[in-house]
Order: structure tokens, then C-alpha cells, then sequence
């Protein structure tokens, strides 16, 4: 549910405290763990550390962010793959595909000598 048009977006008073009065190439990475916070034209440019309960990730904002949240842009989980049969097969006949573009870029360097 988005919030009540009456009370406008939530953006952290912290945040805005420590981007206020400066410039976006100026100042460095600002750490936060306000994920909840929306992204306000105010802070285009500047780059955000967002904790992602581990780390802090970097986060560069840009127009086409204003209006979500720091937190969409800071994932919590890390994705490896989808594993299954279908996936090693896939796995497997990548790995014959380079096998034989490795002998054959041999064989051609073999050749020209």
C-alpha cells in the first residue's frame, strides 16, 4: 500500500541533514541504514552507503530513482543461480563449448606454423 498523499513521502531528516548545503562531487559516500527512506530530487548525484545487514552497498542516485526507496536499490539476499537437471545440462554443454573452441584456436596456431 503507498502512503497517504496527506502526509507526502517518508525521507529521513538524518539524510537530509547530511547532504544539505553540499555538493554531490564534493562529498563521498554517506552511510545509512534508513532503507525506508524515499529518494527526493534533492539527492540526485550523491552516492549512498545503504546497509543491507551485512555491508553497506553502494548506492549512485540518478533521476530515474526519485520517488523509490534506498532500500529497493540495496539487495539483502545474493542470488548464485537456479540450480536443478536442466541447469547442469545447460552448465555442462557450456563447458564442451569451450573445451572445443580452446582446440580449435590450438589447432589454428598450430597450422600456421
Amino acid at each position: 500500500m503507498t502512503r497517504s498523499l496527506k502526509k507526502g513521502p517518508f525521507v529521513d531528516e538524518k539524510l537530509l541533514k547530511k547532504i544539505e548545503g553540499k555538493r554531490p562531487i564534493e562529498t563521498g559516500l554517506i552511510k545509512t541504514w534508513a532503507r525506508r527512506s524515499q529518494i527526493s530530487p534533492e539527492m540526485i548525484g550523491f552516492s549512498f552507503g545503504v546497509h543491507n545487514g551485512r555491508q553497506h552497498l553502494e548506492v549512485l542516485v540518478t533521476e530515474e530513482m526519485v520517488g523509490h526507496r534506498l532500500g529497493e536499490f540495496s539487495h539483502t539476499k545474493k542470488f548464485l543461480r537456479h540450480g536443478g537437471k536442466m541447469q547442469k545440462e545447460l552448465d555442462q554443454k557450456k563447458k564442451e563449448a569451450e573445451i572445443t573452441a580452446a582446440k580449435s584456436a590450438k589447432t589454428a596456431v598450430e597450422a600456421k606454423k
